[in-house]
């Protein structure tokens, strides 16, 4: 019997599609087609596969509101925040394009009469994308775009909640000249990623929860393989006493709530000074206020339906457990009673770290706040987590930011501002966070390997 996934509006509980999955003989099938296809794919010049990508690019604008509406579809993204997405990522595919060369080309270290020193940049050749749901654009493209450049072939899972976005950019990729084996869609939930990952590829880049990107490290681990792994966050921020209360919150409300808290970068938990704490909180739950709650599908919703249904769960959890170790419940706290998967924009105040709240991540529109003394307490509170993605500090001091900065462990920080992912910065995570980097021109090495060239002249 065929396989098949169903794919699911998270917003009212409807069959958006039932598609056809594959099994671990397809999926052996399809890296094995892979591989013949990579140096071929990799023989071709630089410039051919820029000009490929540049027409996935044009295919990308022209399909652009199509596009935007399965995603919001299949994941309950609001209209506009899949509209966001997909012209950011257009200016990431821009980047990739315009430093693809510089970063890969040949450099000469040492050359005399004798002898030449060369470093060359070889593809790693057949990589496993095993990507996520939340910005499938945005996770998918760090990986497929830069690799596709680089001479590599990709075995590309969309995650089975957005599995109608991932054949759209697998049909988009072929419309443009990627060969048919070059680019292989892998279908299915985690039995087919856990197919995928045991085939015979040269790396594995997986974006994902600590727990599932653990039994890909042991898996692939003994293979001696690229492996990168893009995980969670609890990402946190401190708003020191000389910042504007205001801005401060309605810049973290929309940190924390924007795509309904379902980000690995969404801002977790925020710690205020205690002489501007009050004014914060007012101004946090003023602005949460304002949010619209509604048919994602609709112009002007912010908030949108939680895109896993078990997620609900979690979020109840931390609720109740702040809740009974002192939290104070300032507005939501419980689901939205309407089809499909909805939770209320939560916030707690009088957190602290015995709380789950403080100390998991919770992928949903929920907040805690916890009171402080000043600047060594919130360095240590923001660096008691396992997690280590992204942080960040507001104050009007600029050098007082880069001081506490410099003490967080995270791979990204900020300042005066939050929930920011650049092309042109190095993503990277410490800790259950991850391994390994995109983005940047770093992220070009990542679906690469060095060679080192010595040359004698006879």
């Amino acid at each position: 019997m065929t396989k098949t996934l169903r794919i699911i509006n998270p917003a009212n509980g409807s069959v958006v599609a039932e598609v056809s999955a594959d099994d671990a003989a397809s999926v052996a099938a399809k890296a094995a087609r892979a591989r013949a296809a990579q140096p071929g794919w990799a023989g071709r010049p630089l410039a051919e596969r820029k000009a490929v990508v540049s027409r996935f690019r044009e295919k990308v604008v022209a399909e652009l509101e199509t596009l935007a509406k399965t995603l919001t579809s299949e994941v309950g993204k609001p209209i506009a925040q899949s509209r966001n997405e997909l012209n950011g990522f257009l200016g990431r595919i821009d980047f990739f394009l315009a430093k693809v060369e510089a970063s890969t080309a040949n450099e000469e270290v040492f050359a005399d009469a004798a002898i030449t020193e060369r470093i060359g940049h070889d593809p790693l050749g057949v990589v496993a994308n095993i990507s996520a749901w939340n910005y499938p654009y945005f996770v998918g493209g760090n990986v497929f775009v830069p690799a596709l450049l680089t001479g590599n072939a990709v075995l590309y899972k969309p995650s089975e909640f957005a599995t109608l976005t991932g054949l759209h950019i697998t049909r988009l990729l072929h419309a443009a000249g990627v060969p048919d084996d070059v680019f292989i869609a892998i279908v299915g939930d985690g039995e087919a990623g856990a197919a995928l990952v045991e085939q015979p590829v040269d790396g594995v880049f997986f974006t994902g929860s600590a727990a599932t990107g653990a039994k890909i490290a042991a898996a692939v681990g003994p293979r001696m393989i690229r492996l990168q792994l893009e995980l969670g966050g609890k990402d946190p921020t401190y708003v020191a006493e000389d910042a504007d209360p205001k801005a401060a919150a309605e810049s973290l409300a929309d940190g924390a709530m924007y795509n309904t808290g379902q980000s690995c970068c969404s801002v977790e938990r925020i710690y205020v000074h205690e002489r501007i704490h009050d004014a914060f909180v007012d101004a946090f739950l003023l602005t949460v206020a304002g949010f619209k709650i509604g048919d994602p599908a609709e112009d002007g919703t912010y908030i949108g339906a939680i895109t896993r249904a078990p997620q609900l769960d979690v979020l109840e959890a931390q609720v109740a457990d702040a809740v009974a170790k002192g939290g104070r419940l300032r507005t939501g706290g419980k689901r939205i009673d309407r089809p499909g998967n909805w939770f209320e924009p939560t916030v707690v105040t009088d957190a602290n770290h015995d709380m789950l709240l403080m100390r998991e991540e919770s992928f949903g529109p929920i907040i805690g706040i916890q009171k402080v003394k000043g600047d060594d307490d919130a360095v240590a509170l923001m660096n008691d987590t396992r997690y280590g993605l992204t942080a960040g500090v507001f104050t009007c001091d600029e050098a007082r930011a880069g001081r506490l900065l410099a003490r967080v462990n995270a791979g990204s920080v900020y300042w005066n501002c939050c929930d920011r992912v650049s092309p042109r910065l190095p993503w990277s995570g410490r800790g259950d966070s991850g391994v390994g980097v995109t983005l940047s021109t770093y992220g070009f090495q990542t679906f690469t390997r060095p060679k080192a060239w010595h040359l004698r002249k006879p």
